[in-house]
């Protein structure tokens, strides 16, 4: 019996341990599976995160780039990481945007980020086809840093029927037309240029170097003269003088300041101070020869070098009036989303990363370093040549962001913002002109514009003979029910203001 006893006690305490042993190996196998899982799920949730970024299709202006994808590789490493998001970016060379981009979006084919502007796929005109999504919430929401970046003359001045469709650029804010001088010729005969106010005021500096420069055409092209008014839409002659306060919309062409401007012009195109051809003569093929004194142009700070360094001869400039924002001026260039986006935040958040974040700014403008720049000290570069990748800095987003070249001014940003504080707002900045009522109008008085302006504007003809020939030409094709249009619409636009 004691033997018996002893044998099942075994058995039990073999047992209890046996079961002990299971226990512990459950127990220790169902903690590893737990700690397996949890990692398993921290890990594929990251992985997730990684592998499925949104993906937007930026279509952007300017000129192919041999090594765009290997550039966009990295955009793409640093966008994930920063926001999850990919951007698939497409060029269109110059002269191609506009009309393509009006076929992607009316065929709705998808697009998430466009370049836009007054001048290339028409913002205004886009923006009223319902092409762009409305921004305004979504700055709100997303883009806080581009709204503390950017000058409020920006967004103010690029509202479409109160609302944004599309982010500025922050670069030069105002307009300022200058008189661009060939400073060779200036120092040579003395030339005083401070004394270059008006288009009347050249003429004593026009003399004296056609006097002694037989063969030099001192204006070389069609200047396009300056017109003290602020014009309702591109192209056509209607608009309000820049120092109305009752912002009266007139037929530009019919002012005493047209007159005079086309009456002066014929006085420098009789005495030769213009090529003969001038009128239709392309191009600015006087640049390269440096056979030649003026011409018209709009400033930016440090213009004068800039144009010195690519003409390869000193340029000296004066102001013809103080800087003034007008509409065209600040939708010179921007970035919109599509109206039909499935990723309206995503985008918008990536234009306020291209705002804001040095670093991305830099890369997406400049490339890779070592590659396509060298760093040749904080915040300084240089392009190398024929590198792959070379765009459009003014096209791309915040300016103020970027690196400078070696040859730039340490205070070239800080001079950029000075310019920009020191401007005044053009009497219809604001106001968007709706052309909607009066296209038919709009399309046959342009008709007239392009057939009398070029020659009105070189002196060409005789302003006395044709200028009143003009201006009934313009009234035949319907100005008048332009003006009236423009009236209506601006003036309930300063009432709703």
């Amino acid at each position: 019996m004691k033997k018996s006893l002893l044998l099942v006690l075994s058995f039990v305490m073999l047992a209890a341990f046996t079961l002990a042993g299971c226990s512990s190996s459950k127990d220790s196998k169902s903690s590893e599976g737990t700690a397996d899982t949890g990692k398993g799920t921290e890990t594929q949730v990251q992985q997730e995160k990684k592998e499925d970024p949104v993906t937007l299709i930026w279509y952007t202006i300017g000129g192919p780039q041999k090594d765009q994808d290997k550039v966009m590789t990295e955009v793409n490493k640093y966008l994930v990481d920063k926001i999850n998001t990919k951007i698939d970016l497409k060029v269109i060379d110059w002269g191609d945007y506009s009309q393509k981009m009006q076929v992607i979006a009316a065929s709705g084919e998808p697009f998430d980020i466009a370049f836009t502007s007054s001048w290339a796929f028409n913002y205004v005109e886009s923006a009223r086809k319902g092409y762009f999504y409305e921004l305004d919430q979504l700055l709100e929401e997303s883009g806080k840093g581009i709204k503390e970046e950017l000058n409020p003359a920006f967004l103010e001045g690029s509202k479409v029927n109160g609302h944004n469709y599309a982010i500025p650029t922050n670069k030069e804010l105002p307009a300022q037309a200058v008189w661009r001088f060939n400073k060779n010729l200036v120092d040579k005969y003395k030339l005083d240029i401070t004394k270059a106010t008006t288009l009347e005021s050249l003429e004593p500096m026009l003399k004296t170097v056609k006097e002694n420069e037989p063969d030099v055409y001192p204006i070389p092209s069609n200047i396009g003269p300056f017109l003290p008014f602020d014009f309702a839409l591109e192209g056509i002659p209607v608009g309000v003088a820049l120092n109305s306060t009752d912002l009266k919309m007139v037929n530009i062409w019919d002012s005493p300041e047209a007159k005079q401007v086309f009456s002066t012009m014929r006085k420098y195109y009789q005495a030769g101070y213009l090529p003969p051809d001038v009128a239709t003569k392309q191009g600015n093929e006087f640049e390269k020869t440096g056979k030649w004194l003026v011409d018209k142009q709009h400033t930016v700070p440090f213009a004068d070098v800039s144009w010195s360094e690519s003409m390869q001869y000193p340029i000296i400039s004066t102001p013809i009036h103080e800087p003034l924002v007008f509409n065209w001026s600040v939708t010179g260039s921007m970035q919109a989303i599509s109206a039909k986006t499935k990723h309206p935040k995503q985008a918008m958040e990536f234009l306020n990363l291209l705002n804001t974040d040095k670093f991305l700014r830099n890369l997406v403008n400049n490339g890779i370093e070592g590659v396509h720049y060298k760093k040749l000290s904080e915040g300084i570069y240089e392009p190398i040549p024929d590198s792959g990748y070379s765009m459009p800095a003014f096209t791309l987003g915040n300016m103020f962001l970027l690196d400078k070249l070696k040859n730039d001014p340490a205070d070239k940003w800080e001079q950029y913002k000075k310019f920009n504080d020191s401007a005044k707002n053009a009497p219809l900045l604001g106001f968007q002109f709706d052309p909607t009522n009066v296209m038919t109008e709009i399309a046959n008085v342009k008709n007239a514009v392009d057939e009398f302006g070029p020659s009105l504007n070189t002196g060409s003809v005789d302003p006395d003979k044709i200028l009143p020939k003009a201006i009934e030409k313009l009234k035949a094709q319907g100005i008048d029910k332009i003006i009236e249009e423009a009236q209506k619409q601006v003036d309930a636009w300063r009432a709703s203001k």
